[in-house]
């Protein structure tokens, strides 16, 4: 069997530097698609070689750069661009190209940030998929979703899950393939979850590498799991909003606040009504809609301190075997 390593080497060696860039090509898998790139990112999965899916590229993008305050974004049907001053310039073009023009000094390490969270999720968005803010989990055989605001506990509840033995499929970008409006489901991302150091020391996940930080601003850590990831697209069952409670409760949300909620959530709203653009915003609200009515939303209340967050992951266990029992 190749060792992830192994696979890394030969894909790179196999496809040999760009002459323009002087960078090599490296392979990986993500969202279920093969993702060719310049800027190394150990985050994915390595594969071999083969024709892409998507193209990351490091070359000069002719879009004007991130002002001194911080951030310049320009969405066009066909092209989405976006600008950090201090990391630099990402050009989403069409379905399967993102350019990227790093800041003077900026090494892969820092761009991966950017790149595999709001640039990746704008592509998968611009090839048809519906791309929630949130993290999922594999609970045998069927997807949990995890949606919040920032603080809620979704990657922190997505680390007690996979510590009582579930499988990871995506944290941060989940992005949601509703091409059978009947089946919706969850695409695998990659392995690794993002959490605080206070959650990293109380759910301590066992087989995990942490990974360096790589900005001091940056107060999460990546934790590259060496088990407990999905490498399969897995159906939806069920969709909670987190929220901080005295005890673990769930309790469905009426049918006329699943719509707002869902939107609420998607990644793409993130950047206002601007980055609709075209066709998008009708796509996006027609998809919102088809998820709200086939899977509907879930308040979950989750228990304030860490001390306590076994308590909702029991919760999501039998609230999932009595929706299977339902029937």
């Amino acid at each position: 069997m190749n060792s992830p390593i192994a696979l890394a080497t030969r894909a790179d060696l196999a496809a040999g530097p760009d002459a323009r860039s002087g960078r090599g090509r490296h392979f990986y898998k993500a969202y279920g698609l093969t993702v060719s790139s310049q800027v190394a990112l150990p985050e994915l999965e390595p594969t071999t070689p083969a024709t892409p899916d998507i193209e990351i590229a490091v070359r000069p993008i002719d879009f004007p750069r991130a002002s001194s305050e911080g951030a310049a974004f320009r969405f066009e049907p066909e092209r989405q661009y976006l600008s950090w001053q201090a990391v630099g310039g990402f050009l989403i073009d069409g379905t399967n190209r993102i350019d990227v023009e790093p800041a003077p000094g900026i090494d892969d390490a820092l761009l991966a940030f950017p790149l595999l969270g709001p640039v990746m999720a704008l592509l998968l968005h611009q090839r048809g998929l519906l791309v929630l803010h949130a993290s999922a989990i594999n609970v045998g055989g069927r997807s949990v979703i995890f949606m919040g605001d920032k603080g809620a506990g979704k990657s922190t509840t997505a680390g007690a899950m996979i510590r009582a033995g579930h499988r990871l499929l995506t944290d941060d970008v989940v992005a949601l393939d509703l091409s059978d409006a009947r089946r919706p489901t969850v695409l695998p991302g990659f392995p690794q979850l993002k959490l605080a150091a206070d959650a990293a020391g109380a759910i301590r996940i066992e087989d995990a590498e942490v990974r360096p930080q790589v900005h001091p601003q940056i107060d999460k850590a990546q934790h590259r799991l060496h088990k407990g990831f999905s490498a399969e697209a897995v159906p939806v069952s069920r969709i909670y909003m987190l929220e901080r409670g005295e005890r673990a409760a769930i309790a469905p949300l009426p049918a006329a606040g699943a719509l707002p909620t869902i939107i609420r959530f998607s990644y793409v709203t993130r950047f206002g009504r601007e980055a609709l653009v075209g066709d998008f915003a009708s796509t996006h609200l027609r998809q919102c809609a088809e998820l709200a009515g086939r899977i509907g939303v879930c308040r979950l209340e989750v228990p304030a301190g860490l001390e306590r967050i076994d308590e909702a992951v029991a919760l999501i266990e039998r609230d999932l075997a009595a929706g299977v029992e339902a029937r």
